[in-house]
Order: C-alpha cells, then structure tokens, then sequence
C-alpha cells in the first residue's frame, strides 16, 4: 500500500489546501477516532521531528491493528521526553528497553505472544539512529536473520542527541556535532564513515524495508500500514530533522526533511525481501546547498567563505542516491 500522489496547485510552493483534496487524501490533526498513541504532555523541544514521526507511525501501527499492539522503545530521546518519570504520554502498552536492545526485547514480547497464541498483538519496536543504527545494530541483524514478526522504526535524526548531540554511524560527512567539531583542514565529520541503515536491512532479505519522513505524512502511514500486513521482520527507517542538534528554526522541520528528498539527499523508497519495489520520486530537483545552508551545523561550509569542494561531494553523494534509485521522474510514477 502506498500513499497516492497528491498534485500541489500553487506554482513554486507545496501547498494544496485541504479544500482542495478529496477527504480521504486530507490529514487531520486531532479527532476522535485518532489513538494519539502519544498524546500531550511530552517534554520534545519545539518543532521535534521525532515526535511527529512516532506519532503518525504508532497511531497508523494502531488503526492497522484495530488497537492490538505493543511497543518497545530503546533509551533515547523519544523515550526521555515521552516518559519523564513517574509520567508518561503513550496511551498504548509501551516498554521501555535499554540503549541498545529494543530489537531483542521486542523479539522477546513477540515469542510470548505466540507462545500464549495470541496472534491477533503485534509487535513494534522503535529507537533513534544511536540505539539503532550503532548500539542495538547486532541485535537488530539478530532479528532479521531470524524473521521474528516485528516492525522495527528507526528515527533518524542523525546523532546523539539525547547525550549532547554526539556523532552517530547516521551523521552524514562534514555535518558538525559534539565529537566532530567544525576545525581543521577537514571540519566535521569526516567522508567515508557511517552506514545506510536501510541497504544493509535490504541485504537480510526480509519481508519489507521502506524510508519515509516527516515531510510526507501520508506516505509514512501508508507505510506502516503496509508492513503491519505482512508478517516477519519488517524495518522502517524515518528522517526526523532536530532543530536543537541541527541548528534550524523549529517552524522548518517539514521544510528541512523536504529539502532532504527533493535534493536526493534521503531517498525515499520501499523494498520486499531485498529488492526496491518503489520510489517516491522528486517532484523538483534541488542542489543540495539548497538542504545544507539553513542548518548551523554545516554553517563552516558557506563562511568565511564557501567550501565548493566539500560541497560537491556531498552533492555527488546526492547525485548518486539519485541514480541508484532512480529518483527522477514524474511524481508519483512508479519506479
């Protein structure tokens, strides 16, 4: 299942305006048969992207489940300000794990489930890129070599930022952060290091793996749709910008995670058992200068004057997701 393509009528802009979309194609905040899985009350800095990404991805999770779900959250961000103790704001059967074993405790709740017979619960587990893509990654390539009937979400805003805002395996090359300061002849982090999340969980051939962002939410339910009806182990991998660790305004959260796609930056894709079955395509192509300036933490490329060098390998490193995945093409065509 995949969101349809929604035409935008103002020229230059991605506005449509819900009057203008059938109702079924219209988002809605708030309303009575949403779960808001989490719901008021967080402590998520203004304009969090993860917060609305685990929002959006656990209440599709609980319509696609007709309320039958379980969550196992890693330590993090999402479970520090979503829990700050003796409260909570998840309204769902929620548990927390620690840094780095989410994928294993939720293999374990899903063995108990079936041992029990229970069929009908599912399972989700979900953290950020440090718990995933670097503490909990084994644990995560456990659960996929074993196929055990979860959903694992990872929210990707590429770096520690529960701890400080440290290099994460997720921090694209030249990107400054605690750990790698924008100093010296190659200021912050360094090209060559890091991994895709999503291409290795594609190598372990599982049932499905897709990437979404905050910038399209539709697509993100239609994801979580799809992958809580298949069984087995299934990855989704969302691109939640931090304002805080990033250096952006709050109110460009959707703007930056747009940017992100539209400049080839994070592909947008879906994959079963290991191969790409389609692509969200860009629907107008943006050098990416156009996603790196707003964000301080690549601001040592533009000042005291302009790193053209590192700047075009970044863009070859968009220019080449672009090829691999075929991101060029009329919106909503089919890859």
């Amino acid at each position: 299942m995949r969101a349809p393509a929604i035409r935008y009528y103002q020229t230059g802009s991605f506005a449509a305006g819900n009057r203008l979309l059938d109702p079924e194609q219209r988002s809605l905040q708030a309303g009575e048969e949403r779960t808001n899985s989490i719901t008021c009350g967080h402590r998520a800095c203004q304009g969090c992207g993860e917060a609305l990404g685990a929002r959006y991805a656990l209440d599709a999770a609980m319509r696609a489940t007709n309320g039958q779900l379980i969550a196992a959250n890693a330590t993090g961000c999402l479970e520090v300000f979503s829990t700050p103790y003796p409260e909570t704001s998840w309204q769902i059967p929620w548990v927390h794990s620690l840094f780095g074993n989410a994928p294993a405790v939720s293999t374990g709740i899903a063995a108990a489930l079936r041992a029990k017979g229970r069929e009908d619960v599912r399972v989700v587990g979900q953290g950020g890129d440090g718990g995933t893509v670097d503490i909990g990654f084994a644990c995560l390539s456990g659960m996929f070599e074993r196929n055990d009937d979860v959903l694992y979400i990872c929210y990707d805003n590429e770096a520690y930022m529960n701890t400080g805002v440290q290099r994460s395996g997720a921090t694209p090359p030249a990107a400054r952060t605690a750990t790698t300061q924008a100093v010296g002849p190659e200021p912050g982090n360094v090209f060559g290091q890091g991994k895709s999340a999503p291409l290795i969980a594609m190598a372990h051939e599982i049932p499905y793996v897709a990437t979404a962002t905050v910038a399209e939410l539709h697509d993100l339910e239609a994801k979580v749709q799809t992958a809580m009806e298949l069984r087995g182990a299934r990855y989704l991998h969302v691109f939640v910008p931090c304002p805080l660790g990033w250096g952006t305004a709050s109110k460009d959260t959707i703007r930056i995670a747009r940017l992100a796609k539209e400049s080839g930056i994070f592909p947008v894709f879906e994959a079963r058992d290991g191969e790409v079955t389609g692509v969200s395509k860009i629907r107008r192509h943006l050098p990416v200068e156009d996603y790196l300036r707003p964000q301080k933490r690549f601001a040592h490329l533009f000042r005291p004057q302009e790193n053209t060098a590192v700047i075009a390998r970044i863009q070859a490193g968009a220019d080449r997701n672009i090829r691999r995945f075929g991101l060029l093409g009329e919106p909503g065509e089919e890859a």
